[in-house]
């Protein structure tokens, strides 16, 4: 059994027992999350399919930990204008771990 989730504006296939990392979550280490945004349910040869979101779909989560992503590096460059701007990024992210899935 598998599900299509939204989160934090992305779109995440998940399934019972995997890990995730999605965008920053308001949530402390080792409580549970429902996530409700819900595109798609499959269990093998059935598919639920939302218009947008499956109506009493839940995705329940245990919150592993917070951290933060590797470091994204920006350069700009402008060619013979004695021109380089260097920056870098690190994103937030919350490690979920799936718990269940019910539709």
């Amino acid at each position: 059994m598998y599900a299509v989730i939204v989160t934090g504006g992305k779109q995440y296939r998940v399934e019972q027992g995997e890990r995730l990392r999605v965008e920053l979550l308001n949530a402390d280490v080792g409580s549970t999350v429902e996530l409700d945004q819900v595109l798609l349910v499959a269990d093998g040869t059935q598919f639920k399919v939302g218009s947008p979101l499956v109506k009493g779909a839940k995705v329940s989560a245990e919150v592993l930990g917070h951290g933060r992503h590797k470091k994204v590096e920006i350069l700009k460059f402008r060619r013979r204008k004695h021109h380089m701007k260097r920056m870098g990024h690190r994103q937030y992210f919350t490690e979920l771990k799936i718990t269940g899935i019910s539709a």
